[in-house]
C-alpha cells in the first residue's frame, strides 16, 4: 500500500513547518511509530513517526526547506510497489 507522508499540521495556528531533519533515507525499511524526521516550527520541534510498515521510496522535500502543512514530504510503499501515481 502507497502511503504517502505531508507536513504535519501540530497546532490550530500551524500553517507550515521546517523539515529540519530526515531521519531516515530513500531505500530504508520503516516500522509504524519510527521516527521518520524533524519538524520545526516558531513554537516546538517534534519528531514525526511513520504511520505505515515500508520502504521510503522517495523523499519529495529535502532537509532545511519549509512548506505548508499538508505539504507531501516523502512516500512510503512496498520495494517492488509501483508509485507513480503518488508522484
Amino acid at each position: 500500500m502507497v502511503t504517502v507522508v505531508s507536513m504535519p499540521k501540530m497546532g490550530i495556528t500551524m500553517k507550515e513547518g521546517k523539515l529540519a531533519e530526515w531521519l531516515v533515507k530513500e531505500g530504508d525499511t520503516v516500522n509504524e511509530e519510527d521516527s521518520l524526521f524533524v519538524v520545526e516550527t516558531d513554537k516546538l520541534t517534534n519528531e514525526i513517526e511513520a504511520e505505515a510498515f515500508g520502504v521510503v521510496r522517495k523523499i519529495l522535500v529535502q532537509a532545511g526547506e519549509t512548506v505548508p502543512c499538508q505539504t507531501p514530504l516523502a512516500i512510503i510503499a512496498d520495494a517492488d510497489e509501483d508509485i507513480s501515481g503518488a508522484l
